[in-house]
């Protein structure tokens, strides 16, 4: 690692900007929240839990969150009237989490038959069983793909190479996650000898190790084994266990653990945690086991969507670096403009219902894509004026050419303009607040059960203007303070100052747990911020989610119905409307495609109040720490906040160098 400043974090002073969560307007009066004092929370009056760091102390969170359930669920018995107005509470409540829940299974569901896929041609090779055993391509031509009526694909075709790493990038919920469905379900054709592996959902938890469900996902090698174990005593199946010990050397057997718990410490995953039941890990700590098992089986096409999401910084890199040595078949859909650039061979970019291949990684794409764009642009605007100019000639035989080219929809080689979609996000410029806005003063912090566990003499500071990164190993306690600026943890001890009238802005990973899933986006936000200006209040909030990218057929739509990216639009435009001073966010990118990233980065550049970054985004760091002058690294580390002697650049180099070390000695245990 690079040195630090100090052994602690001590007060800064640039003036900087810092996001804190605000997910609905509040003012937080001057304070100085001493231990044990209750801390103004954000989710105060709202149905939002805080981001948590899944390792750290998923049982001490649970008992804070159900604190809170008991205290509000108290409140409510105080304004209850009497016993019957509180069943009625009681029953309406409980209809509406069962509706809710209904809504967000129906949403979730995978429904096959819902998809059509036609195919115009054959497929070279699959013909005949004996043909599949020699093809390791996948080439499927003029093939469309519709869902319930919709077209996601239209004549288009699709060639995957053996070898290659593809990155399938385009704007989000235009069929890119139901592109690898469907090559997983084999609803597009992949040859019978091609075995694939789709990685989606997260491992189900139960009694079985991490590391045994790592190992466990090569069927052959457990059963495999269990037949050896079942003749060891048998003193007539000598041949038979030679031939089992033979195939076991082969799928090498020996190295096999050694192996899948070199996979699980480089995403994070350390000694003790690799022999506890997956049952006791969350879902995202569940959903990186899944991404350790198709590592480990190295299917012949691994296909990966968002895998990133899960993943810390270091996990990341981690990743990069192990997948830039895959020998197999990889397609992957991520919105890291970073990992695609390091990790891709090719890019296949899903726009206009169509397949496009570019040799590449994303930059190379980019570049070439721009290029193409603005060419098609202009061959569009030249066709136009020929049109306009022929329109005005007078001349018959013109007129009548033009007529059979005017209508672009049924010639095909008519010039088209190539409109790129795009997002505007915007955080409106906070009032000036006496300095410092909040102030952390030898803060500590432990768990109750957790005597493994403690911040100790936190020091720190958020200004207007500040800009922060946090990094750190798995488990340090990253998300523990970004709890501690917001107010929804109490320290242990030390004093936590904010600013008279400051609004906190909060974005949590997990917003997908706090939004209200019975809820339509403009029914959650008139709830949250009901002062809204104009004639109609329901128009104004559609005006606000239309400027932060949410097509208006989704407002009146139940959230559990919205996609991801969807979701993250909705808690991003809460945030404006609150009118935050401090921006807090918590893995802001997940869900979000480039193009709303690159509106997000653009928006905190802008943005003049304090920013607060937790991220796996290396560019969207970077960008947001640009300027050294007003930049800071928290490294938590050993129990502690302390500055990084450097710039984020320099930090990931470091982050990079240990890693690929690592990958190197991983590499020799077993080839791929």
């Amino acid at each position: 690692m690079g040195k630090n400043k100090s052994d602690k974090t001590t007060m800064a002073k640039p003036s900087g900007k810092l996001s804190v969560s605000a997910m609905a307007s509040m003012d937080l009066k001057a304070s100085s929240s001493r231990a044990p004092k209750k801390a103004s929370s954000y989710t105060d009056g709202i149905d939002l839990p805080p981001s948590e760091e899944d390792d750290e102390c998923d049982s001490d969170e649970e008992e804070q969150t159900d604190r809170r359930k008991a205290k509000s669920e108290q409140r409510l018995l105080e304004i209850s009237v009497t016993d019957r107005e509180r069943k009625k509470l009681e029953a309406k409540e409980r209809l509406a989490k069962e509706a809710a829940e209904h809504a967000k299974r129906e949403a979730l569901r995978d429904d096959r038959d819902a998809f059509t896929v036609v195919i115009g041609s054959k497929i070279e090779g699959q013909d005949t069983a004996a043909a599949d055993a020699n093809v390791k391509d996948i080439t499927i031509e003029s093939f469309s793909v519709s869902v319930r009526g919709n077209e996601l694909l239209s004549n288009t075709s699709l060639k995957i190479s053996h070898g290659k790493r593809y990155g399938l990038v385009g704007p989000n919920g235009k069929g890119k996650s139901t592109l690898l469905k469907l090559l997983a379900w084999r609803k597009i054709p992949v040859p019978k000898n091609i075995d694939l592996l789709l990685v989606e959902q997260e491992v189900v938890g139960d009694e079985k190790s991490a590391l045994n469900a790592v190992v466990s996902a090569n069927e052959e090698l457990v059963k495999l084994r269990e037949e050896a174990e079942a003749l060891q005593n048998d003193d007539e199946s000598g041949e038979k266990l030679g031939e089992l010990y033979e195939r076991l050397q082969i799928l090498g057997s020996d190295a096999a653990e050694a192996q899948a718990s070199k996979i699980l410490a480089g995403l994070g995953f350390t000694k003790d945690m690799q022999v506890r039941p997956t049952k006791s890990f969350s879902g995202g700590w569940r959903m990186r086991i899944s991404l350790a098992r198709a590592l480990f089986v190295q299917p012949t096409l691994l296909l990966l969507d968002e895998p990133t999401n899960h993943l810390d910084l270091r996990a990341v890199l981690w990743l990069e670096e192990y997948l830039c040595r895959w020998k197999k078949t990889l397609v992957v859909v991520s919105h890291d403009r970073d990992f695609l650039n390091s990790v891709c061979t090719d890019i296949i970019h899903l726009h206009d219902l169509k397949l496009h291949f570019y040799r590449g990684n994303f930059d190379s794409f980019d570049a070439r894509y721009i290029q193409r764009r603005n060419e098609m642009n202009k061959k569009y605007v030249t066709f136009k004026k020929q049109i306009k100019a022929a329109k005005k000639s007078g001349n018959m035989a013109q007129q009548e050419n033009v007529k059979e080219i005017d209508d672009e929809d049924t010639v095909a080689e008519a010039p088209r303009k190539c409109s790129d979609y795009s997002v505007a996000i915007h955080f409106p410029q906070p009032t000036e607040l006496t300095p410092p806005l909040l102030q952390l003063i030898e803060v500590s912090f432990s768990y109750p059960n957790r005597p493994d566990f403690r911040l100790s003499d936190v020091d720190v500071g958020i200004y207007m203007g500040t800009r922060v990164a946090i990094v750190g190993p798995n488990g340090a306690g990253k998300s523990t303070l970004l709890n501690l600026l917001a107010g929804d943890l109490d320290p242990t001890e030390g004093e936590v100052r904010r600013s008279q009238k400051l609004r906190i802005g909060r974005y949590s990973q997990h917003f997908v747990d706090l939004l209200t899933m019975g809820e339509t986006p403009v029914q959650y936000l008139l709830r949250l911020h009901p002062d809204q200006e104009g004639f109609s209040k329901q128009e104004a909030v559609r005006a606000k989610l239309g400027k932060f990218g949410l097509s208006s057929d989704t407002h009146l739509s139940p959230i559990a119905k919205l996609s991801g990216g969807q979701k993250a639009r909705v808690v991003f435009t809460s945030i404006s409307m609150s009118k935050p001073h401090i921006l807090l966010l918590d893995e802001p990118t997940n869900h979000l495609d480039m193009q709303s990233i690159d509106a997000l980065a653009d928006a905190l550049d802008e943005f003049t109040g304090g920013i607060v970054l937790l991220s796996h985004d290396s560019r969207l760091i970077s960008r947001v720490c640009e300027e050294e002058e007003n930049s800071q690294i928290w490294l938590v580390e050993d129990g502690t906040v302390s500055f990084f002697d450097g710039s984020f650049e320099e930090y990931k180099e470091d982050l990079q160098r240990e890693i690929r070390a690592e990958v190197d000695e991983s590499s020799s245990v077993v080839a791929f």
